[in-house]
Order: structure tokens, then sequence, then C-alpha cells
């Protein structure tokens, strides 16, 4: 089993959906959590008292606005006061559906600054201090909209290409820093396809009058368009994966976009 103890994991989003169960897994592993996201301090509050029930040393929340650089580096430097971030997982994510021609430009602006400018800025303060340790994790949650299109996401495909494109380089430029035995220095991205998060629900709500209230027909018809394995994921089964992804066994995994999208990019 993958031992993360004596490392702390940033993990933006990680109040709920698969930045929770993410954040989850590196707890289980011994990791120490900084928690991040948009939430109340009642969630807050049980979000961090639930991860140092799962394993984590410690788990406390760092505020900041991701589509503000000026709060990005707040928050960086907030972590970095904590202990640095060993493995930063950039989760957070928005989206918004609308045809190319209606999507409001403040949209545009807001999904381009939170899914793809905040990777930049959080690993251009973060990936230093990896180096200098040798041992480093950057696990950028894009999605299978990084690999492939669809209609009506133009911001949002737009970002997570971006992301994919931005990990490489990133990989490329660290590919060498850090050695076998601690763990190297990787870059690397997951790109999920359907998976049961609050993120669909808004395309779940738009079909539910042609399904008469059928949720589940209605989840069933939206695996149907993309996903050939006709299951969606459980975000436990995104946790398992950057688990893995940070063990020093992964040293020579970097650069790489991984689907978990039931065949959908295999077509």
């Amino acid at each position: 089993m993958t031992d993360l103890s004596r490392k702390t994991a940033l993990v933006t989003g990680s109040v709920q959906g698969i930045g929770l169960a993410i954040a989850e897994a590196l707890a289980g592993a011994g990791a120490r959590i900084a928690v991040h996201g948009l939430a109340g301090d009642a969630q807050i509050n049980e979000v961090c008292t639930h991860l140092t029930q799962v394993g984590a040393p410690q788990a406390e929340f760092f505020p900041g606005d991701l589509r503000n650089p000026e709060e990005i580096g707040d928050l960086m430097r907030a972590v970095s006061y904590w202990g640095g971030a060993d493995i930063l997982v950039n989760n957070a994510g928005i989206q918004h559906t609308a045809p190319l021609t209606k999507m409001p430009a403040e949209t545009w602006d807001s999904i381009l600054a939170v899914n793809l400018s905040a990777a930049f800025h959080t690993m251009q303060a973060a990936l230093p201090e990896m180096v200098r340790r040798g041992y480093g994790r950057v696990i950028n949650i894009s999605s299978v909209h990084g690999l492939v299109a669809s209609k009506y996401k133009a911001p949002y495909v737009a970002a997570k290409h971006g992301l994919v494109g931005l990990s490489k380089v990133a990989a490329l430029e660290h590919a060498a820093k850090g050695d076998r035995a601690k763990g190297g220095v990787t870059v690397n991205c997951i790109c999920p396809g359907w998976t049961n998060t609050a993120i669909i629900e808004p395309q779940i709500a738009d079909r539910l009058d042609a399904f008469d209230g059928d949720r589940d027909a209605v989840i069933a018809d939206l695996l149907k368009e993309k996903q050939p394995s006709l299951r969606g994921s459980d975000p436990s089964e995104i946790g398992a994966l950057a688990l893995w992804l940070c063990s020093p066994m992964a040293h020579n995994l970097t650069g790489a976009a991984i689907p978990i999208d039931g065949g959908w990019t295999a077509q």
C-alpha cells in the first residue's frame, strides 16, 4: 500500500464529489490534507473531521477564490507556511452548458479561470518546492472533454483540453527532477467520463421532463449516448487512481492523460 505519512496534499474543490473522494484516499494513506472549496463552516468542519477519522493526521481548510490570481497566491503561501504541498490535486471545476453563440462572455472567463488558469498558478507555486524535496505529485483532474469534444460546452472543453496540454509541458520540464528512490516529480491528468457527482445535475435536470421525472432513466440515456460500459464511475474510483499515482512506483508515469470513461474515448 502507498504510504503518504509525512506528506501534505492540497486538493482543490475537496469539500464534495471527486475532490473529497481523492482527499479521502490520500488521508487513508496517512497524508495531511489541505482542504479547499466552496462551503459553509458546518460543512468545512464536517469534512475536516471526517478526513481525520479516515486517517489524515491533520486536515485544515484553506480558502481562496480560484478566479482570482491574488487569492490563489494567498492560498499557496498559506499552504507553504503549513509545510508545503508534496501532492497538488487541481480538482476544482465549474461548467455551464449553452451553444457557443449564446455562451455569456463572463461565463467563458470564469470557466477558463477556474478550470485552467488556476492550475497554472498553483503549479507555478508548488513545483519548485517539490523539486527541492525530490518528490512531488501534481494530479490535474481534467475530463474526457480534455480529449474529445461535446456540443454546448465550449469553455469547458477548451479549458480541459488546455489543462491536458499544460500538464504535458509541466511533466516534460520536471521529468528528470528528483530521483527514483524518492519518487521523482510527476505531472498527470485524470480524465473522468460520467461520474456520479453534482456537476452532472444540471444535465440531468434538463432531461427530467422528457422522462416523466424518472432520474434513473435520464442517467441511463446520458450514459447510452457516450459511455459504452453503460456504467457511471463512483468518485472513490478516481480517488484510488490518484492514490496510486502518488506512489514512488509511479515515478515513470508522467505527462499522461488517463481516461476513466467506460470506453468513451476509445470510440
